[in-house]
């Protein structure tokens, strides 16, 4: 009887630790990824120029690109730069932004990517997706999944709480997602791939349930683990399925309806997802995702990231409109403005303000 098995794409080191950033150099040659450390790296201006000055000496062979932003001419940009050298590696040092750019370029020019996020504000770090702004507002573009990620806690520790927070919210919002992907299953028959589910799932229930918060070296190498696992889970996948279902709905709402007004991503799906969970009748899951996130300085409630009740139920309403063929449980019920503001007055009091 013949054993079926299937390749997963999945970085080939994952390096997460205080001083992580440090021994790069040592890891990319230990790993054959960059044995003579010709290196791309890109960074920004503020964050990455910093850590620039602190690990060039360990980098001799390394060239340095500084990316503007993280538009579609951007990453272009960057990968004409690149292709002009003879480069082992793509280092993308920074925030989503830089590493998005840098997935780009690197598979314009047919390299491999070494992602070293210096924030955990999203789970994009390690999947297979770069987001860039375009012309006609922003596009989602397929890349091959990092060869590398390093995540030095060190250096998280350093950025702004903020960004963690948001990777919170957007690691939690992952049992939503799953919830929804098995909802399109029973209703649609859409299959669901067992393995990205659980480790979706999984990584998404390990940052609900730890006791610890954004200021605990063990609670941040969870988080950073679960997003790693999310992205690699998006791979398996082939798509956004396992981390992107009602609750990333609500959030692209809110970024289309009000774009100068829109809060983080993880901010908006942490909310999101807890009310969603509500929709779907899981009130005591629905109770508990949203003290875990006010535990954590998230925002649980529209107005907590300035937007009004009313504005909160037209996102809502329109939400669906974003992800076209998506069947979610927004989709399901497909409620008017009237059932949504009474389930959102019903959400309101169990939650408490």
């Amino acid at each position: 009887m013949p054993v079926l098995t299937r390749l997963i794409p999945s970085p080939l080191v994952v390096d997460i630790r205080p001083g992580a950033l440090d021994d790069l150099a040592c890891v990319l040659a230990d790993e054959r990824i960059s044995h003579s450390g010709r290196l791309a790296v890109a960074v920004s201006g503020g964050s990455g120029a910093r850590l620039r000055e602190r690990i060039s000496p360990s980098m001799p062979g390394a060239t340095w690109y500084e990316v503007g932003g993280g538009t579609l001419d951007d990453a272009v940009r960057l990968a004409g730069d690149i292709k002009a050298g003879h480069f082992d590696a793509v280092v993308g040092l920074g925030g989503g932004k830089i590493i998005d750019c840098a997935k780009f370029a690197a598979a314009r020019v047919g390299l491999p990517l070494v992602a070293v996020p210096t924030n955990l504000a999203h789970d994009g770090l390690c999947s297979p997706v770069a987001t860039l702004d375009n012309d006609a507002g922003r596009g989602s573009y397929g890349v091959p999944n990092p060869i590398a990620v390093v995540i030095d806690l060190d250096v998280i520790r350093e950025a702004p709480v903020r960004f963690v927070r948001a990777g919170i919210g957007d690691a939690i919002s992952n049992i939503n997602a799953i919830a929804d992907w098995e909802l399109a299953n029973r209703v649609k028959g859409e299959k669901i791939d067992g393995l990205a589910a659980a480790m979706a799932r999984q990584a998404g229930e390990a940052v609900l349930r730890h006791p610890a918060g954004v200021g605990d070296n063990g609670f941040l190498q969870v988080l950073a683990e679960a997003l790693v696992l999310t992205g690699v889970a998006m791979s398996i996948s082939g798509d956004s399925r396992p981390a992107s279902g009602s609750c990333h709905e609500i959030n692209h709402a809110f970024d289309l309806l009000f774009p100068k007004r829109a809060a983080s991503h993880g901010e908006q799906c942490g909310l999101g997802a807890a009310f969603a969970m509500w929709l779907r009748g899981a009130h005591d899951e629905s109770a508990y995702m949203a003290e875990v996130l006010r535990r954590h300085g998230l925002p649980v409630l529209p107005d907590e990231i300035g937007f009004t009740t009313d504005e909160f139920v037209k996102a809502v309403e329109f939400a669906p409109e974003t992800r076209p063929g998506r069947y979610t449980i927004l989709e399901h019920l497909d409620l008017n403005t009237e059932q949504i503001k009474d389930t959102y007055t019903d959400y309101v009091k169990a939650i408490g303000s």
